[in-house]
């Protein structure tokens, strides 16, 4: 939408809620209410209603941030104003969880583009089931959720447009070809927000799950939430549920926030990854509650060859404060696809149930690239398969492409203060043959309900370990210096 057409009249008003006010604030109502009609006459092209905005876009804008938190990275304190704010059902959206509403959202969002330089703009969604196939998001935008506000993804294949690969995967992730666009998505944005008082986006992803166990996909799945080429952007306060592919999925992105979310799934549906960051830098996940069929998180950097000639790292990443369950996967998942690089993960107060294993690296020969400096502290584990797995072998490439010679580096792999109660298996740490796997520090580790014939499983990796039960293999009983493992 032309941004010179159609502007409304905005009139600042020191309200908290544009839809409340207190009994003495209702004259200057009035008198605003009667300003803004006068004013209208002189608007004759104005298609939407002149809105009330306030100095904060809801309550709560002012509250301050924990110190406990990263929200820094986003850049702002608390939620950022917007000079702007609108319902869904102003531009004739429906809420009843039948009607489409996939051109309503998609020209709200065209309309509400044109405030992106002049204070910023909100797209309030209400209570109710609100049906939508893809839509893209805009800069200087807040989506806001209100309570009961239930985002549906579309039924229909056809509202999911088809969309080019990623450059550093070269191909869609499952099939050749172009790849299904994410529910929301958005693409070389900045200053986004997608937030609410715990609406839900629910991508409704049986459909697709069932096209991948039937082998009738034809596209790889959509995200239910990716953006791509953005930055300043926060995700918080939300319930994301059904995803049909990976839930959040913030590529070749800087200073992310993704924060208080509860993100639900089938464990069995497949590949329902919770948050995987890729080829991005200062990512702060913190606070997230997730049940799903794949990785609760998973840091990623591109595919093999494509990854590696993209050459887009993901770094400074910090994990923290993150629960929930995963019987196929990890709790956190560093890889498989890390063709990029990965470093400068810090990875704190986990705590991971009735899973296949608690922290994870994965590698395998063709993806070339480096982890490094990857911080590991104050696990706790119940229930958990392997506690402690790095993973190689799993002979998934993206084409013939791929270089059997390009083998990734490993360094500094600090783990400390775990303890995993009734573990099936102890720690599996298997290295690539060739390749550095070096400086793999643990200390304060404990893993308890082995059986006594469980042992560790160490293959071409080195490092050292202290105040390990039970006992390490020999590869981490180094008897030369450790002073590079002063981690604690």
């Amino acid at each position: 939408m032309d941004s010179n057409k159609n502007k409304p009249i905005i009139i600042m008003a020191n309200f908290i809620n544009p839809s409340s006010s207190s009994s003495c604030s209702r004259p200057l109502l009035l008198f605003l209410a009667f300003l803004a009609i006068l004013l209208l006459q002189f608007s004759s092209k104005s298609v939407f209603p002149i809105r009330f905005v306030s100095g904060p876009s809801r309550p709560g804008d002012d509250v301050p941030v924990d110190p406990r938190s990263c929200a820094g990275f986003f850049g702002h304190v608390g939620l950022p104003r917007r000079r702007v704010a609108m319902s869904i059902a102003e531009f004739g959206g429906v809420g009843d969880g039948k009607t489409s509403n996939t051109e309503t959202f998609r020209k709200a969002v065209r309309y509400m583009q044109g405030f992106g330089h002049k204070g910023g703009s909100q797209l309030n969604v209400p209570k109710g089931k609100w049906v939508t196939g893809s839509f893209n998001l805009t800069s200087n935008f807040t989506l806001f959720l209100e309570e009961g506000a239930v985002i549906l993804g579309s039924q229909d294949p056809k509202e999911w447009p088809i969309i080019e690969p990623l450059p550093s995967y070269g191909r869609g992730r499952e099939r050749l070809g172009g790849r299904h666009i994410s529910l929301i998505h958005g693409d070389g944005l900045t200053n986004v927000v997608i937030t609410g008082q715990n609406g839900t986006i629910d991508g409704q992803g049986k459909m697709w799950w069932e096209l991948w166990w039937n082998r009738t996909l034809e596209h790889t799945r959509g995200h239910l939430v990716e953006l791509m080429n953005s930055n300043n952007v926060l995700i918080s306060n939300l319930t994301l549920l059904n995803s049909p592919f990976w839930t959040i999925h913030p590529v070749y992105c800087s200073n992310v926030v993704i924060k208080d979310m509860t993100i639900l799934a089938p464990l069995n549906a497949p590949n329902t990854d919770g948050i995987d960051p890729d080829s991005s830098t200062n990512v702060c996940i913190e606070d997230c509650y997730i049940e799903s069929g794949d990785d609760l998180v998973a840091v990623k950097s591109g595919w093999d060859q494509y990854g590696i000639t993209i050459a887009r790292p993901s770094s400074n990443i910090i994990v923290r404060r993150v629960s929930g369950t995963t019987p196929t996967c990890s709790g956190v998942g560093i890889g498989s696809e890390m063709s990029g690089g990965i470093s400068n993960v810090t990875i704190e107060d986990l705590h991971v149930w009735d899973s296949a294993a608690g922290v994870r690296i994965k590698s395998d020969k063709g993806r070339g690239g480096y982890i490094a400096n990857i911080s590991i502290s104050n696990i706790t584990m119940k229930r958990v398969k392997i506690p402690i797995r790095f993973s190689r072998g799993a002979n998934d490439h993206p084409d013939e492409g791929w270089d059997p010679k390009a083998v990734p580096k490993v360094k500094g792999i600090f783990i400390s203060n775990v303890v995993s109660l009734n573990s099936t298996k102890a720690p599996v740490l298997q290295g690539i043959e060739g390749a550095s796997f070096e400086e793999i520090c643990l200390k304060n580790v404990t893993i308890l309900g082995l059986a006594p014939s469980r042992t560790w499983q160490c293959e071409f990796i080195s490092g050292f370990a202290s105040e390990v039960f039970p006992m390490p293999c020999l590869q981490l009983q180094n008897n030369g210096s450790s002073s590079w493992c002063s981690y604690s």
